[in-house]
């Protein structure tokens, strides 16, 4: 380890975001960066575990333990401490493709089974990830690697998300001839159309994709398999396809007045903020604003939190964000929620701290279940009526909720945003193809082997798993890419 009492020497700190009130101001990323030196007394926190559960990517309760693609987290910490940024670099790059899209985006479920948080706090992880590979891009230490070979085998990839350009990526490493098809207008899937600028920003992802041109892999925009291309069309045409189409199919609520104008699913309100953002700075006014009006975003997971964040930006005149969950506690329960399950704990994300900023509280309305929408004489939504509820889960894992009495509530609403989830991947490729599909719809492949019920046809990610992670689709477009390396060569060196 660094040194071994860094634990108890040093206090965990990060790197100050910038002052909620300027920074609803532009769409910029609203992180700070920490010096070397601040980078180094936090990695030497990291006791460098006999057993390093910061890394085990498990399946827990409540959700990931550790880091899905086994990031060999205590050994760039060690090397952060040295100095040894470009050796740091080269460990964080044998487990990850795209760490500057994780060390931005992801929750961080290592720090929630880091050692150290046992006694106090975690170690500053996802911080020191950034900085490696922000570093590397900085001083050129990252840069393009050819294969030195190519094989004869081609290989398609349905999509170009984090599981799709991992898939690509690594299928390139081992000298296939990738071709990406992605139907939206830019590459990158849910990190260019999905997650706003602010928390990520799009040349970070553009440089990535950039890279890999560089390397060899194709990428083809605008251009959605099934429709543009048939599904037969790519079947002959390549070796292997692989489809890592994510699970885009939004949930709907059956709610009373759904039909009202001024109701939208909440990605159709974040995307276009995207596009019209990276086309024209939102001087084309092809999205739909929030400016002055009284929003409401039901749903109470990261897409309705960027959905308050980005109504922040459009200048809305209040904003509320409802969930059916209750408020969580301050510390995180030993019985219930034990280390190394992550912690489930009440905290404040960037979009509710810039919004307790201007109106001075949390957003959030905790356990709120929306009973109906009220329209004006024009059609339009001016209202929601609500009840609180309790929730809990039956003998069979069922949620149910119970509604109480008396806590009925009206709120003024001139926008609102649906951010329930997704039901799974649409359909027009599965059905194309004969696929068959999970009881949750999802395209059925097993985990660690991707292989679906159509021989050469592989797929991963949402698609595969359902809504997940960011660097759970990394992780399953590098193994699917191992397999389907194993499928076209007999054998493969693909981690």
């Amino acid at each position: 380890m660094s040194t071994p009492t860094g634990f108890m020497d040093y206090k965990r700190e990060l790197p100050a975001d910038r002052d909620p009130l300027e920074r609803i101001k532009d769409w910029e990323e609203f992180h700070k960066h920490f010096s070397d030196d601040q980078l180094r007394t936090q990695g030497a926190r990291c006791m460098d575990c006999g057993t390093p559960y910061c890394h085990t990517g498990i399946e827990l309760p409540g959700g990931a333990s550790g880091c899905p693609v086994n990031n060999l987290i205590p050994e760039w910490n060690n090397l952060i401490y040295r100095g040894l940024w470009q050796e740091a670099l080269e460990r964080l790059h044998k487990t990850n493709n795209f760490p500057e899209f994780t060390g931005r985006v992801c929750p961080a479920p290592c720090e929630g089974s880091c050692t150290v948080g046992l006694i106090g706090d975690p170690v500053t992880i996802k911080t020191i990830e950034q900085a490696i590979i922000d570093k590397g891009f900085e001083e050129g230490w990252v840069v393009p690697h050819p294969p030195k070979m190519r094989t004869s085998k081609k290989v398609a990839v349905v999509g170009s998300g984090p599981a799709g350009m991992a898939c690509a990526a690594q299928l390139n490493k081992a000298g296939h001839t990738v071709t990406v098809y992605e139907r939206a207008d830019r590459i990158g899937g849910l990190l260019v159309y999905g997650i706003p600028t602010m928390k990520l920003d799009k040349g970070v992802v553009q440089r990535r994709v950039d890279l890999l041109e560089a390397e060899g892999v194709q990428f083809v925009t605008n251009t959605e398999i099934g429709i543009d291309i048939s599904s037969s069309q790519l079947m002959d045409e390549f070796d292997a396809v692989v489809l890592c189409g994510g699970a885009t199919k939004a949930r709907e609520v059956d709610i009373e007045g759904r039909h009202l104008k001024g109701i939208h699913k909440a990605m159709d309100y974040l995307n276009g903020t995207i596009k019209s953002y990276l086309d024209s700075n939102l001087e084309d006014g092809n999205y739909i604003s929030a400016k002055d009006k009284n929003v409401i975003v039901i749903g109470g997971g990261d897409t309705g939190t960027d959905c308050v964040a980005t109504a922040l930006r459009h200048g809305c005149s209040s904003i509320t964000q409802f969930g059916t969950v209750s408020k969580a506690p301050l510390e995180r329960d030993p019985v219930k929620n034990p280390w190394p399950q992550f912690p489930n704990v009440y905290t404040l994300d960037y979009a509710q701290e810039e919004a307790r900023a201007i109106y001075g509280k949390d957003p959030r309305a905790f356990s709120v279940l929306t009973t109906k929408f009220v329209g004006d004489e024009s059609g339009n939504v001016k209202e929601l009526h609500t009840i609180q509820i309790e929730r809990t889960v039956d003998e069979t894992g069922r949620r149910i909720y119970k509604e109480i009495p008396g806590t009925e509530q009206v709120w003024p609403a001139d926008l609102v945003m649906i951010a329930v989830g997704f039901e799974g991947p649409e359909t027009t490729i599965i059905e194309q193809l004969g696929l068959e599909q999970d009881r949750r719809s999802n395209v059925k492949a097993a985990y660690g082997q991707y292989r679906t019920s159509v021989d050469k046809v592989f797929a991963a990610g949402d698609m595969r798993r359902g809504q997940s992670l960011v660097v759970w689709a990394i992780n399953e477009g590098r193994e699917a890419a191992r397999e389907v390396d194993r499928y076209l060569m007999g054998t493969t060196m693909l981690p």
